[in-house]
């Protein structure tokens, strides 16, 4: 199975500090299914590293004020079309984010308090009819062989 899937937690440093975020589940992952990395931030034309950004509304904002609504739309846009030609039947995405986000993101205040609701990416990929991972619910794609 082609699956999309955060390029941070196959340890590409594209996360918004410059980091990333390697996970042993997705790694395992890969010995079963072929991975598609990708970073929809970076995709939206955003720098590594950037200000760290969090959901407000169905606005992504910077710590600094700025508003990135348009840069984490176009990256979404963009994750979907891959999944689209190359036939991605899921996605594993970085939990929490602003833009990868399922089910929990930051609340926007940058209090580190998270809310219910779906990152960007993650919410235009389940819309369009591709089931959607965090990191924790790997084994469940594992189980899936």
């Amino acid at each position: 199975m082609r699956i999309l899937v955060s390029a941070c937690l196959l340890g590409i440093a594209c996360r918004y500090d410059g980091r990333s975020k390697p996970h042993p589940g997705v790694i395992e992952l890969m010995k079963h299914h072929q991975l598609i990395p990708v970073c929809p931030e970076q995709l939206g034309g955003l720098p590594t590293p950037r200000t760290p950004s969090e959901r407000q509304g169905e606005r992504v904002v910077t710590a600094d004020g700025a508003d990135v609504t348009e840069q984490y739309r176009r990256g979404a846009e963009e994750a979907l079309h891959l999944c689209r030609v190359l036939g991605c039947e899921a996605a594993v995405l970085k939990e929490r984010s602003p833009s990868c986000g399922k089910e929990r993101v930051y609340d926007g205040t940058f209090s580190h308090t998270l809310t219910d609701g779906w990152g960007v990416t993650a919410e235009l990929l389940r819309q369009n009819g591709i089931p959607v991972y965090g990191e924790s619910e790997i084994d469940l794609l594992l189980k899936k062989e």
